[in-house]
């Protein structure tokens, strides 16, 4: 393995981790983020003639930790920064090296309580969400922002001014206690969620999958059911991730490439994973209060019940995502809203539905390719290219690129009659 290899894999694998740690020592989002990203710059000059060390993660941390060290012993205002200092310095030994590879130190309990910690309800929540995926998940901002369907540089200066509130209003970051945990609960929630999403289909990639991102995500999810007992979203949530995971192995073939729901060989799906989410779907729905976490995860435990694609109750499907339009009536559920009644009523009555989404969700590559598939079951398919191609334009996944192209070259080119 070349050292821009296993650098990329440091930070797929272990950026979490290495700001789980971080984070922890440190106290500051922004501290933190720079003594890692000084530490990869180390070893990216340092690797190449001293070879790839056997723990690349703990070295890379144990990097960072003296690089804050250094930062902190050339701060003038030292007196305030000794009991950091000391507790950093502790850090570095070898004996505390070994923790960076125990789950219960760095992977366990303690990460999610950093995502609380940054939940902080001094920030909107949006800033919340992103500013903990960017910091202890490690998405990029890009990535982050195509989860917000905002652009870049937006999303760029919402970051940038969540971290000098957080600096400026002195803003510490602990874990709150008990009573106010779930005053954040609902944040958390969502940046698992966002988290899982990405991992589902990664927005930039040559896999279709993120499998990392996925079970990261569904192992805080499933941490979280058993820590907060009287939350229905926080069973349906990790029911929406179980359900919809369980069917990842089905979703590409040999080649990799993008294999969709009602072409899937069925006897791939994770029959226990679904049993799972079943269980905790049926845990959520105790509490007769059904949320928009509880209504994903019942219209994917429909997909699952069916034995075949033409088994799928569609309408049940479409109803669902009409009770969860009360809940979030965003563009984005609607296009799923549409995308059920096309399946139930004909594409004609899905593209009807599809007006006035085009504005909202510019550059959506999901809207641009759902009003192509709609259009090409339509027979419509000249307009169909033209939507095939809007998407394409919009898709940096190199599997979903590949499937689109198919489908362009199909309906520009279709086979003649036999």
């Amino acid at each position: 393995m070349d050292v821009n290899t296993a650098i990329v894999e440091v930070v797929r694998t272990e950026w979490p981790r290495l700001m789980a740690a971080l984070v922890r020592d440190l106290g500051d989002l922004g501290r933190a983020e720079d003594a890692a990203q000084e530490a990869i710059e180390v070893a990216l000059a340092n690797w190449p003639t001293d070879g790839i060390p056997d723990r690349p993660g703990a070295w890379i941390l144990t990097v960072a930790r003296r690089r804050a060290i250094d930062k902190l012993r050339r701060d003038q205002n030292r007196l305030q920064k000794s009991e950091l200092l000391a507790r950093l310095e502790q850090r570095t030994t070898p004996e505390t090296e070994l923790d960076f590879d125990s789950p219960e130190s760095l992977l366990g309990d303690e990460q999610l309580q950093l995502i609380f910690a940054c939940c902080h309800p001094s920030l909107n929540t949006e800033s919340q969400t992103a500013l903990t995926l960017r910091c202890i998940t490690g998405l990029s901002t890009r990535e982050i922002a195509r989860a917000f369907l905002t652009p870049e540089p937006t999303m760029a200066q919402r970051l940038v001014r969540a971290k000098r509130k957080i600096e400026s209003a002195g803003i510490p970051l602990r874990v709150p206690p008990d009573s106010d945990l779930l005053d954040r609960l609902a944040v958390v929630h969502g940046v698992i969620y966002l988290l899982f999403t990405e991992g589902h289909t990664r927005s930039e990639s040559d896999l279709l999958t993120g499998v990392d991102l996925c079970d990261e995500a569904i192992r805080l999810g499933r941490l979280l059911t058993r820590l907060v007992n009287d939350s229905s979203e926080t069973f349906g949530l990790a029911a929406l991730m179980l359900l919809s995971h369980a069917r990842r192995a089905a979703r590409t073939d040999d080649a990799g490439d993008l294999v969709l729901l009602e072409d899937q060989d069925r006897t791939r799906w994770d029959h226990a994973m679904i049993a799972e989410g079943q269980a905790l779907l049926a845990r959520a729905l105790r509490f007769a209060d059904p949320g928009p976490y509880q209504l994903q995860a019942a219209i994917n435990a429909l997909h699952a019940e069916a034995a075949r694609a033409g088994d799928t109750d569609w309408r049940q499907i479409a109803l669902l995502y009409s009770r969860l339009l009360r809940h979030q009536p965003t563009p984005v559920v609607q296009l799923n809203h549409a995308v059920a009644v096309a399946m139930t009523d004909g594409p004609e009555a899905g593209l009807a539905l599809l007006d006035g989404l085009a504005e909202p969700l510019a550059g959506y590559r999901y809207f641009d390719s759902t009003q192509a598939d709609l259009l090409r079951r339509a027979g419509r398919t000249e307009e169909a290219a033209t939507a095939y191609e809007r998407a394409l334009q919009h898709c940096d996944n190199a599997a979903e690129q590949r499937f689109l192209t198919r489908r362009l070259e199909s309906v520009s080119h279709p086979s003649p009659d036999p």
